[in-house]
């Protein structure tokens, strides 16, 4: 069944905590090694998880943080995930929390899948972006551990001037390590993420291409994160081309999603943003359902309205699959339905037919 995502989001996105060990240059939470006052409790957490399995269809639930494993209450919430039949996407910080025990105990609770993040293609390249030294050693055990126990793993890299050119390394890792989904986050600056260098219009359809290129080479998948114009290069490249290629566009899950469309972020405190990029919040889950929120908000439903985009992405053929990083937008421009000031495209320049 295909879900109507006005009516019910698909992903679920629980920043748990904002607590975490790393420094991450990138951090869009920009986390503490303690958490913050204030966080959901566990009973309002597993209010929360009751409310997600009476969705139609249930959403998949991606619990991170900060470092989710930060919550002593996080197997006590996977357990009650498990019993409710949410899928599990989980995102842990790779710290010394992380071992083969607990990459264990994911697979035994159910976990779906295991995202880990790696920036650099050495040791030298991730470590320095993630502020502590040992962590890409870590995160290929962490990788090794998942498929010892049968677990899917995906990785996450954020893509900005400092770690762009590590991707090639970063993709043959993927395949040697047997990872199932690479994913892709184009640097939004909200955080300590904006401090960091971001690349040029012309450089985005760079990288772009380049990973459309590596979906070709490899057999992982490959979808993006504030960075929907990689459809667009996708379709346009599938056109020219034929052939195979493992890019997320026109069939599984996330090919239509963007901010606050299918997608929705709840915070450590209950706040409820478009994504957690995009940190305008639409209500607290403490004083109203999710789900009333997500439908009933402004915010969301003009979010969900791409003919309300406005400059280029509202005359472009590719709205509707694409339509710009609302959050980009709205950090750059103050204007959340503003084009997005990092794609290159002119609109026009391929016919759909």
């Amino acid at each position: 069944m295909k879900p109507d995502l006005h009516r019910f989001p698909l992903l679920v996105a629980w920043e748990m905590t904002r607590a975490c060990l790393l420094a991450c240059l990138h951090c869009r939470a920009s986390a503490e090694p303690d958490p913050l006052p204030g966080e959901l409790s566990t009973e309002e957490g597993l209010k929360l998880l009751r409310e997600l399995a009476t969705y139609t269809p249930k959403p998949i639930l991606l619990p991170t943080g900060g470092d989710p494993l930060a919550r002593p209450d996080l197997f006590l919430l996977l357990e009650e995930a498990q019993r409710l039949g949410l899928k599990v996407g989980i995102t842990p910080a790779v710290t010394p929390r992380l071992t083969r025990e607990v990459v264990a105990h994911f697979k035994a609770l159910g976990v779906h899948q295991m995202a880990i993040s790696l920036d650099g293609a050495s040791p030298e390249a991730h470590d320095g972006f993630r502020g502590v030294e040992g962590t890409f050693a870590l995160a290929l055990k962490a990788l090794d551990w998942a498929r010892e126990v049968g677990l899917m793993t995906q990785v996450n890299t954020t893509v900005s001037r400092r770690t762009w050119r590590e991707l090639p390394g970063i993709a043959e890792i993927l395949a040697a390590k047997g990872v199932a989904t690479w994913e892709v986050f184009f640097l939004v600056p909200v955080g300590r993420g904006a401090l960091l260098d971001q690349l040029s219009p012309q450089e985005y359809e760079e990288v772009m291409h380049l990973l459309y290129d590596l979906s070709r080479r490899y057999p992982f998948k490959v979808r993006t994160t504030e960075g929907p114009m990689f459809r667009r290069v996708a379709l346009e490249r599938r056109r020219k081309e034929g052939g195979e290629d493992g890019a997320l566009v026109g069939e599984g899950r996330g090919i239509h999603l963007s901010d606050g469309f299918g997608f929705v972020f709840v915070s450590s405190t209950g706040e409820v943003y478009p994504s957690g990029f995009l940190p305008l919040s639409a209500g607290n889950v403490r004083e109203r359902p999710l789900l009333e929120i997500y439908r009933e908000s402004p915010l969301f439903q003009e979010l969900r309205n791409k003919a309300l985009l406005k400059g280029k992405c509202g005359l472009c053929e590719y709205r509707e699959i694409c339509g710009g990083s609302r959050a980009r937008a709205w950090a750059e421009t103050g204007d959340y339905l503003a084009a997005d000031p990092r794609c290159a495209y002119t609109p026009g320049q391929m016919p759909l037919a």
